[in-house]
């Protein structure tokens, strides 16, 4: 199934305003990335939009970036290798475990937006299903975004939850990506900043297509990318683009950010 930008229900030309901030792995220049101390640190910041990587363990979902655990933990091997009793008993840099998607999700409890980022196979089906269990409480749908480097798993996302944001994460140079990411349905595309030029924007934004940048950390490229027009940043050290004092919102939303 693919959606062109008149059937999209979620596509929305951007504005001018100032890009969004986007908690990279939560705060994780302030704390150990994806973990609950870096979401709260995030949270204590001001940030209403927030990032993590998703793996799919004996049916639990656990946040983690790495394919496998050495970097983070003191265990060895590939993290989709590990039954989740073992998962369990690592520990991160801040002597925490690693937590579970639903424990963020509890931590965040309607204060952020959330891009869940599938990083291991089969993420998706169980993501959507988390998704569908927090609307129920309360959440809106467009609290949530979905992306991806696998486009295959997003493709499985809009045929099965057509209703559900999703982004298309970009490697290397963006050549044709705005019109797959288009054909996909996908709400928005995310690029290295390496490869964010003028023209890539403005392709985008012809498209109805957001551009989120990944990853910014210094206020020069922060400034750059701003006066290029992109709609978000993650980054990990949010007061670089959050202000000071952030106003509450009454309904946050990836379609229609209090920026």
């Amino acid at each position: 199934m693919s959606l062109n930008n008149r059937d999209n229900p979620h596509r929305s030309l951007v504005d001018n305003a100032q890009p969004i901030c986007i908690g990279h792995r939560g705060a994780m220049g302030h704390a150990t990335e994806n973990s609950l101390a870096s979401i709260r640190a995030a949270l204590e910041l001001g940030v209403r939009y927030i990032e993590v990587d998703v793996y799919q363990v004996e049916g639990e979902l656990v946040l983690f970036h790495d394919h496998r655990v050495e970097r983070l933990t003191h265990g060895s091997g590939r993290l989709v290798d590990y039954s989740l009793t073992g998962l369990r008993q690592l520990r991160l840099p801040n002597d925490e475990p690693i937590p579970t998607l639903a424990a963020a999700c509890q931590l965040i409890d309607r204060q952020a937006c959330l891009n869940i980022e599938l990083k291991g196979p089969d993420t998706a089906a169980p993501v959507c299903q988390l998704v569908e269990q927090l609307i129920e409480q309360g959440w809106s749908r467009d609290a949530f975004l979905i992306s991806s480097f696998d486009h295959r798993q997003l493709a499985w996302v809009r045929n099965h939850h057509p209703q559900t944001l999703i982004g298309m994460l970009i490697y290397g140079l963006p050549l044709d990506d705005a019109a797959s990411a288009e054909q996909l349905g996908a709400m928005s595309i995310h690029p290295s900043t390496e490869f964010i030029d003028q023209q890539l924007v403005d392709n985008a934004h012809q498209s109805g297509l957001r551009v989120f940048a990944y990853t910014a950390n210094h206020s020069d490229e922060i400034t750059r990318l701003s006066q290029l027009g992109v709609d978000g940043i993650f980054t990990n050290f949010p007061e670089l683009i959050v202000p000071a004092t952030t106003p509450s919102a009454t309904r946050l939303s990836w379609t229609k950010s209090d920026r």
